[in-house]
């Protein structure tokens, strides 16, 4: 069967088409767990030539290791408890949540936990989790891992913080490099309600950083809490980053004012609006969905610039980097607003003002 791309959609049409697909695709899942499950029972790839439903739905479904694990847990687990099958097609649960709540589900919790897991993402349910099943708080460690031969040239940065700040004799000793690309994936998984285990591969300068900021603090810190030290860096950071991207500050200073027609945004305006959209992207889609979205956020004109509008607090928005470009589009039309911005901004920057 020949698939196109239906260009030739309208924009309603496309996207009315895009929900009723993903729709079938729910539902079509859901009878294919279901199927699963039922061969699964009568243990029929066995009689196709297959050692386990994992083979059969690797080599003969054509599904990767990852799609199958997750159909088969899925699969079972459904067997036990039906009402996950409809909660699969009508799309309150996916495939993904169903794999994290399978230990956890018992003929007497199963009601409540699928009621309140339903609709939600993968990280609310990893919290609700650990909100019900709690886990104990996991060890401070620092492991290095498989050293590489490379070593770092005495002019690199980290060389020379490590000479700044341990002594001579040690900062001379050859220090091994970063690896190239993490081992691990960047992890936060809850524990409880408020508790994480977070997880990185850092660098053998940041891992240095760590150790002294562990000696210079043992006198607020004497156990040397990796947790400790790293939100006390954390809140330091944040404020650092909101004094300059958003002008926070305890104690703001007079106004100078700004020049009519100026495309620069006062400290206070920017403190201003920064309250007010509670440091998010306030744009808000045609069905009132607001994005929220906190990360590439900028200062945006809704009435743009390049036709008059003041920099006020009623005229400037946040909006995440996306949306700053799409009401720009939408204002200036696609081809105008590319020559705008390699004008006017050759190297954009976060919390920068795009329009």
């Amino acid at each position: 069967m020949k698939i196109t791309i239906p260009s030739h959609l309208s924009d309603d049409d496309l996207v009315a088409e895009v929900k009723s697909l993903a729709l079938r695709e729910q539902t079509a899942t859901a009878h294919l767990i279901a199927h699963l499950a039922e061969l699964d029972a009568r243990r029929l790839y066995l009689a196709a030539g297959f050692s386990s439903l994992f083979t059969y739905c690797t080599e003969l479904l054509g599904l990767s290791e990852a799609e199958a694990y997750n159909r088969i847990e899925a699969a079972r687990t459904a067997r036990r408890f039906p009402v996950i099958l409809d909660m699969l097609g009508e799309g309150s649960l996916n495939l993904t949540t169903v794999r994290l709540l399978a230990r956890y589900l018992t003929d007497e919790n199963h009601e409540a936990l699928l009621s309140e897991a339903a609709r939600k993402s993968r990280r609310q349910v990893e919290e609700l989790l650990a909100g019900r099943f709690p886990q104990p708080d996991v060890a401070p460690s620092v492991r290095k891992l498989p050293a590489t031969t490379a070593t770092l040239s005495p002019a690199t940065p980290a060389a020379r913080v490590l000479r700044a700040t341990v002594p001579s004799e040690e900062a001379s000793l050859p220090i091994p490099a970063a690896p190239s690309a993490p081992t691990r994936r960047p992890m936060a998984s809850p524990l409880a309600p408020d508790r994480y285990e977070v997880r990185f591969t850092a660098s053998a300068e940041t891992c240095e950083k760590l150790r002294l900021a562990q000696d210079l603090l043992r006198h607020a810190i004497p156990s040397g809490d990796l947790a400790q030290i790293i939100a006390r860096s954390l809140t330091l950071l944040l404020e650092d980053l909101a004094r300059k991207k958003f002008a926070a500050t305890h104690r703001p200073r007079a106004s100078r004012g700004t020049a009519l027609g100026s495309r620069d945004i006062l400290a206070k305006v920017r403190r201003a609006v920064w309250l007010r959209d509670g440091g998010r992207c306030a744009f808000v889609g045609k069905g009132g969905r607001r994005c929220n979205g906190r990360a590439f956020v900028e200062f945006h004109h809704v009435d743009p610039y390049g036709v008059g509008g003041e920099p006020t607090v009623e005229n400037v928005g946040l909006r995440c980097r996306a949306h700053n470009a799409y009401e720009a589009e939408l204002f200036y039309g696609r081809s105008a607003q590319l020559v705008l911005e390699r004008v006017a901004h050759p190297a954009r920057s976060p919390a920068s003002t795009a329009s």
